[in-house]
C-alpha cells in the first residue's frame, strides 16, 4: 500500500510537522472522525464514466488517453476502458492510508492517479489486495495481519526500479487535512534513505516518507508547475 498521509508532504504539512517535532514533544493524535468502515456505498462513484474522466484526470492527456481505466464496484475494480499504453489510471480511496492513519476509513477520498507500467505490475496488486480485504469486511487490524503475512512469506511486491505514478489532476479530495494538492509525479521505491535523495532539505524539490510498518515500501515525490490539462497551478493558489 502506498499511502495518501505522504502526499501531505506537497503542502509541506509533513516536512514542517517534522521540523516542529525537533523542538518540542508531539500533541497527541485526535480521535479519528472515521473509526470503522462506512458503507460501501458511500466509497462508490454512480456513474462510471464520472469516474473513468477522474481517474484520467490523472495524467496528461498523452499518457491518460491511451491508459487503461479501472473503476470501483461491490466486487472491486475493474477495466472499465481498455489502452494501449501499459498505464492505468484510477482513483485510489482511503485505504491506500497508512493503517494506522485516522482518515484510513474516510469514504470522501478520491485521488486520481495514473500508474506506469512498473508501477502496474509492482505497485498495484498490494493496493488491489487491500481493496478486496477492504470488501470482504475486515477491520484495519485483520489487514495488518495478513500484510504481515504476505511479506513475511515474500508475497508482498515491492516497488520494482522505475515505478511511478502522475497526481496531476485538478479534482479529487486526498484527506480531509490538504483536501486538495498540488500536481505532482511519484516515484515508488524499497525504503530508501531519504538522503540519498536529497529529500526534505531546504529549498530541495524533492519530498519523500517511508511507509508505516508492515509494508516495506517508500516513496519520493516531486511537484510540478502544471495541472494535468496544462494550465498553470500557481494561478490556482
Amino acid at each position: 500500500m502506498i499511502k495518501l498521509a505522504i502526499w501531505c508532504a506537497i503542502a509541506g504539512i509533513a516536512i514542517a510537522s517534522s521540523s516542529a517535532s525537533a523542538a518540542a514533544p508531539s500533541a497527541p493524535a485526535p480521535a479519528s472522525k472515521y473509526p470503522e468502515r462506512a458503507p460501501l456505498s458511500d466509497y462508490l462513484i454512480q456513474s462510471e464514466a464520472a469516474e473513468i474522466a477522474l481517474a484520467r484526470s490523472a495524467a496528461p492527456a498523452s499518457v491518460a488517453d491511451q491508459a487503461d481505466a479501472m473503476v470501483l464496484d461491490a466486487s472491486g475494480y475493474r477495466t472499465a476502458s481498455k489502452g494501449t499504453n501499459g498505464f492505468v489510471c484510477m482513483v485510489w480511496r482511503s485505504w491506500s492510508n497508512d493503517l494506522g492513519d485516522s482518515e484510513f476509513w474516510n469514504p470522501k477520498v478520491r485521488a486520481p492517479i495514473c500508474l506506469n507500467p512498473v508501477a502496474v505490475r509492482t505497485v498495484l496488486p498490494g493496493y488491489l489486495q487491500t481493496t478486496q480485504w477492504v470488501l470482504a469486511g475486515l477491520g484495519v487490524a485483520d489487514i495488518r495481519a495478513r500484510v504481515v503475512a504476505a511479506v513475511a512469506k515474500g508475497e508482498w511486491q515491492v516497488p520494482a526500479a522505475g515505478a511511478m505514478s502522475y497526481m496531476m489532476s485538478r479534482q479529487g479530495h486526498l484527506s480531509d487535512t490538504i483536501g486538495h494538492a498540488s500536481p505532482h509525479i511519484m516515484f515508488f521505491v524499497p525504503r530508501a534513505d531519504r538522503q540519498d535523495w536529497g529529500a526534505n532539505l531546504p529549498q530541495s524539490p524533492i519530498w519523500g516518507l517511508d511507509g508505516e510498518d508492515p509494508d516495506p515500501s517508500g516513496l519520493f515525490g516531486i511537484s510540478v508547475a502544471n495541472w494535468s490539462d496544462g494550465t498553470s497551478a500557481a494561478m490556482t493558489h
